[in-house]
């Protein structure tokens, strides 16, 4: 496994990382955009205003990151890869390079996310019925404490 900061050259490979993972985690949850339009998104704005790093494993990239300041803004990683730490060290990341608290959103049908976030110590702080976001589902606000 090795953990390194995303390229534009990776753009691809990370739209479809994050398409697949969000159809196989939460397969009730609109599809708001084409694979062209997730493309056009992770070059021109993901990579471009966030802190993206993404892990690789035997030269497959199977989990990324994107931060801002206070913010875990994205955390994708391919199914057959959860439970082997490569969220855990991506979340770790986050972390040690944050100045402070961290928040972030997940849906709040995503147990398996839930789950993940609570043990690595966010609470849960805010939940909406989705009126906010683009798939329209509730979501649930979480935030780590630096220091906690």
């Amino acid at each position: 496994m090795h953990l390194e900061a995303a390229a534009p050259a990776d753009a691809a490979t990370i739209a479809e990382l994050i398409r697949t993972s969000k159809a196989a985690a939460m397969p009730w949850l609109a599809v708001v955009h084409t694979p062209e339009e997730d493309l056009g998104w992770v070059t021109s704005v993901l990579l471009v205003q966030h802190d993206v790093a993404v892990v690789r494993h035997d030269d497959l990239l199977v989990g990324v990151l994107a931060t801002s300041p206070g913010w875990v803004d994205q955390l994708y990683v391919l199914t057959d890869h959860q439970g082997r730490g490569v969220g855990r060290a991506l979340l770790d990341r986050a972390k040690a390079a944050s100045s402070g608290d961290l928040q972030l959103w997940t849906f709040a049908g995503n147990a398996r996310a839930r789950a993940f976030y609570e043990r690595a110590g966010f609470v849960a702080e805010e939940e909406t019925d989705g009126s906010t976001n683009e798939e329209r589902a509730p979501d649930v606000r979480y935030r780590w404490r630096a220091g906690s």
